[in-house]
């Protein structure tokens, strides 16, 4: 279920934002980021969706390939790029670096999702290239 509107994306982040709501509850704050993402994609996946995780994408510049690939946490039916945290909180730099990837590998969504909050909805954020 590759989306083309912007409904398909909203249905698809839903369900992103539901099964790490799900995670977080169970878990709870304070885990090391690795812990968090096996869960999701675990949580994911007992949902139906596809995932792919730490997808490694070649850097292009002037159309040549150089240096180390950048490395992206989870890809959800190969559309939604999710980047998790746990930091204190979430910085423009995160945001940045999530429109940066979204740029680079032509995707138009992508969720920040900060596991190290007491509220879950306060470490969530929703980044959109040309959506």
């Amino acid at each position: 279920m590759e989306p083309k509107t912007l409904e398909e994306y909203n249905e698809l982040t839903h369900a992103i934002i539901g099964a790490a709501l799900e995670v977080h509850r169970t878990l709870g704050p304070g885990l090391l980021e690795a812990v968090y993402e096996e869960c999701l994609i675990s949580e994911l996946q007992m949902r139906g969706l596809q995932v792919d995780h730490q997808v490694h994408v070649p850097i292009l510049y002037k159309g040549q390939e150089v240096g180390n690939p950048l490395i992206i946490d989870i890809l959800v039916e190969n559309s939604v790029i999710v980047e998790l945290k746990t930091v204190q909180e979430l910085q423009d730099i995160h945001s940045a670096q999530l429109l940066s990837y979204l740029r680079l590998t032509g995707n138009k969504l992508g969720l920040l999702i900060n596991f190290n909050t007491v509220h879950l909805r306060d470490g969530l954020k929703r980044v959109a290239n040309g959506l």
